[in-house]
């Protein structure tokens, strides 16, 4: 079975999502959803963890959290396993409560309004579940971190941060109009509400600018292995593979138009597919499109033939 990398680093942003298992329910009554926030309170207090947005649904749940400390793992293995032996204990049960490996997407925090996009998903959540009537408001949800943040910072959840989302939001301070101003928005973004509008949280690794993801895959050069999710890895491969073939180019005092003029089995393009088979995970057809050498059957043939040297152009 594929997983997901863990890119961990201080400060990062995650959306983490897991079911029940067989997607059976994870709670049983709202006693079971009070241990589940107090468990999640006291996994803050031990790794720093702040969060910005939480919603419980019957067989799943949603975490938008932030981890100072770079410790997401370690603090996920504390979280799920305590939870879970409390909840089996309380019900006299044993073995897995939780669906394999929890779902971990990374979230560009720079302000540009990805944390806003991630939070209002976990905020809608009810809605899209058909928990709530349309004509009750999002605040009826009793499970979610969309209450907290309408509620003065006295009578909130101290692990609950709500200032990075006012901030992206426009919202200028956590006071009566501010939280006045939240709901406000967040029942106009209710109405606006549209499945096509989530692919990328729901589908994706990582959400935030190009810049973001190029850094998250730096990150990851030489972490991946054949058991990540093959996005992730081909992502990785790609960018090695260029910065191989840069590499190259540079070496032979060439311009990528240089690619084009030359014959398909040019020698040293040759030599420089080989060294992209060799050293990176990148298909055939994708080196052949890159080095302009034809069809990739056709690659595979000069591969297979024994090296020599490029004439002097």
């Amino acid at each position: 079975m594929p997983r997901q990398l863990r890119l961990e680093y201080p400060g990062a942003i995650y959306h983490v999502m897991n079911r029940g298992d067989h997607r059976e329910p994870i709670f049983k009554d709202d006693l079971d959803r009070q241990k589940f926030l107090l468990t999640l309170g006291q996994t803050c207090e031990k790794t720093g963890w702040q969060i910005h947005a939480f919603c419980l649904m019957p067989n799943h749940f949603h975490l938008v959290l932030e981890t100072p400390q770079a410790n997401l793992v370690v603090g996920m293995k504390w979280f799920l396993g305590t939870y879970t032996a409390r909840f089996n204990r309380r019900h006299k049960l044993f073995g897995h409560l939780f669906s394999g490996r929890y779902k971990s997407l990374i979230v560009d925090g720079s302000g540009n309004g990805y944390l806003h996009t991630v939070c209002d998903y976990v905020h809608l959540n009810p809605v899209r579940a058909k928990l709530l009537a349309a004509d009750r408001p999002l605040s009826d949800y009793a499970w979610s971190s969309h209450g907290e943040y309408l509620k003065p910072p006295g009578k909130r959840a101290p692990w609950l941060r709500v200032d990075r989302l006012f901030g992206e939001m426009g919202i200028a301070q956590d006071s009566v109009v501010g939280r006045r101003q939240f709901g406000s928005a967040m029942e106009q973004r209710r109405s606006q509400e549209t499945g096509s509008a989530w692919k990328r949280v729901e589908r994706g690794w990582c959400l935030g600018e190009e810049t973001f993801r190029q850094e998250l895959l730096a990150q990851a050069e030489g972490k991946f292995g054949a058991h990540h999710y093959a996005g992730q890895q081909q992502e990785s491969s790609e960018k090695k593979a260029r910065r191989i073939l840069a590499e190259e180019l540079r070496s032979l005092g060439w311009k990528h138009g240089e690619l084009e003029r030359r014959l398909k089995a040019d020698p040293d393009k040759v030599r420089i597919a080989r060294r992209l088979r060799g050293e990176t995970t990148v298909t055939l057809r994708w080196i052949a499109g890159e080095l302009r050498m034809g069809r990739w059957t056709y690659l595979s043939n000069n591969l297979a033939k024994p090296t020599r040297r490029s004439p002097a152009p």
